[in-house]
């Protein structure tokens, strides 16, 4: 368990899940990010929520891809010669729901990409 504290209080997350949400999204951010750019990675806490955002200026996923690219197996149009499974983004979804959070994507193609989670603060099921 990973001890997260804010100023009001102190959580627990598990944090080899959050370890593979963060290590993936980054790894992907570099991967698809093949002619360089800027690599953002920002954490922090709103409204009792984690935020977790990793940016890139990379290829971007086009349009049509944007409602797959959370399923097994599933790889973009646009990733040419570039290797991998098809299965990290469908596992940091399945990591972010087990905290009872959300994940989305805002991307362009050519222009990058924005992964957000947003993780609950409170033991709660939301």
């Amino acid at each position: 368990m990973l001890n997260f504290k804010t100023k009001q209080e102190e959580f627990f997350l598990d944090a080899k899940l959050l370890k593979f949400i963060i290590g993936n999204l980054l790894s992907n951010a570099i991967k698809y990010s093949p002619s360089g750019g800027n690599i953002t990675l920002t954490i922090s806490t709103s409204n009792d929520q984690l935020i977790i955002e990793v940016s890139d200026e990379g290829i971007g996923i086009p349009a049509e891809d944007k409602d797959f690219i959370f399923s097994a197996f599933y790889r973009t149009k646009n990733v040419n010669e570039i290797s991998g499974t098809g299965l990290g983004l469908a596992i940091v979804k399945r990591a972010v729901e087990l905290h009872y959070g959300e994940i989305h994507v805002e991307s362009e193609v050519g222009k990058g990409t924005i992964f957000i989670a947003k993780i609950p603060l409170s033991l709660e099921k939301q």
